[in-house]
């Protein structure tokens, strides 16, 4: 059972669905996710590095399961590379966001 607010597995089998129409399902419930709930943290997150604050651990914890979620959702997009641009847009938002927040840590 997922966590909430965490990527479904993209690698467990389901005997109901084929695997484009599974694929598809995933890929939608994926989109919500990130408008909802992991884009709109991640620019606050953008914001209060951007403001020279550190991020404190439930900000670091968001980020790690970003990371560990990029590792399941990494072959769907393999399978999707219609998704790869956005994939590769949203990967570099976090990754502005840990540098910037690296920067703050060594400045402080």
């Amino acid at each position: 059972m997922p966590v909430p607010g965490s990527f479904p597995s993209v690698h467990e089998e389901d005997d109901v669905m084929s695997g484009s129409s599974r694929d598809q399902g995933v890929i939608q419930v994926l989109l919500e996710l990130l408008e909802t709930q992991h884009l709109p943290r991640a620019m606050d997150l953008k914001k209060k590095v951007d403001a020279g604050e550190r991020l404190d651990k439930y900000d670091m914890h968001f980020l790690e399961s970003i990371f560990a979620d990029v590792r399941q959702v990494s072959p769907l997009v393999k399978r999707h590379p219609e998704y790869e641009k956005l994939a590769a847009s949203v990967l570099n938002l976090y990754k502005e966001i840990m540098d910037k927040a690296i920067e703050n840590e060594i400045r402080t």
